[in-house]
């Protein structure tokens, strides 16, 4: 077994690393979703984002392993920080360098890995995106610009705080959160050719909500709803609080259930035992992302929001 090699700049970079304040917290969804995501979208066993540490490898996110840390010198994604490429294997039973690692001959018995490095803000390769199969496989070339993207997607939430990225009353993604996740998103579902699907949400008379019981009701409303929406749709899909009582869900995939979503959404707000909360009504817009007609999501999301306001008029006037 090759032990991984130790970077020329590893005192920065575990400085770099540890400032981040990420070793050995808790679950974090921005990070969850991108690794749900990619794990179906790539087909693979495990996901992980994976943070080399002086002596271990520990996992901010995880999807298919139960461990939450390895030591670094069975590592395979201490090989993968040492130069800034994608690293493959692509069967460790044939690699002489990992062919008797234990993790490769004991569980989680690892064929297949590839890995892409993640940066610190200040660049400095910190950790990998990585994906693992327990079967011998190949890269595409597609396949291997998803992966890349999927890392940047991480990067760009080590470089930014969190909390510029989440809605503080609601604790989903805000808009700047939004736009960020959904730029990388889109034209990696085009590239695989990949179905987008948006779904703007619109609370119905919320300021006669606030009006009548105050806004401590109003705020009770909002969150309802945003728990609304994580209950009703899937975990890798997007869901944002745009501001004010607009909120978006973006799903990507194949063969999106954007009906059933919908449809359970109604049976979840039907069964909420939140007497409280019974008067709180939306109208929603969905549109289907077109490489034709859609330059950017600011498109998508006004072709949205129009289709929002057609059903809020067609609701009202069908009441009267």
């Amino acid at each position: 077994m090759q032990k991984p090699p130790i970077p020329p700049d590893e005192t920065k970079r575990l400085m770099s690393l540890h400032s981040l304040r990420l070793l050995d917290s808790g679950p974090e969804d921005r990070f969850d979703r991108i690794t749900r995501m990619a794990k179906r979208l790539l087909e693979v066993d495990i996901c992980l984002v994976s943070l080399v540490d002086s002596d271990r490898q520990w996992f901010k996110s995880r999807q298919g392993l139960d461990a939450c840390e390895t030591p670094r010198e069975i590592s395979f994604c201490g090989h993968a920080i040492a130069e800034e490429r994608l690293f493959v294997v692509e069967d460790a039973h044939s690699d002489p360098r990992f062919a008797d690692n234990p993790l490769v001959t004991e569980d989680p018995r690892i064929r297949f890995y590839a890995g892409h490095p993640i940066h610190s803000p200040s660049g400095l390769r910190i950790g990998t995106f990585c994906v693992i199969d327990r079967m011998p496989r190949t890269l595409s070339s597609a396949d291997e610009e998803t992966l890349k993207d999927f890392a940047s997607l991480v990067d760009d939430e080590l470089a930014s705080d969190s909390k510029i990225n989440i809605d503080e009353l609601t604790n989903i993604a805000n808009r700047r959160g939004f736009k960020m996740v959904a730029s990388h998103l889109i034209p990696l579902c085009v590239r695989n050719d990949l179905d987008v699907e948006l779904l703007f949400f619109d609370l119905d008379d919320f300021k006669a909500i606030n009006d009548k019981y105050g806004h401590e009701r109003g705020d009770e409303a909002l969150r309802f709803f945003a728990k609304l929406l994580l209950k009703s749709f899937r975990e890798a899909d997007v869901v944002a609080r745009l501001g004010g009582d607009e909120f978006v869900v973006l799903m990507a995939g194949e063969r999106l259930a954007v009906d059933r979503a919908l449809q359970r959404m109604n049976n979840v707000a039907n069964e909420a035992k939140q007497p409280r909360m019974s008067d709180v009504r939306w109208s929603a817009g969905r549109i289907r992302f077109d490489p034709e007609r859609h330059k950017d999501i600011d498109d998508v999301l006004r072709d949205a929001d129009s289709r929002m306001y057609e059903n809020k008029t067609a609701r009202r006037t069908s009441t009267r």
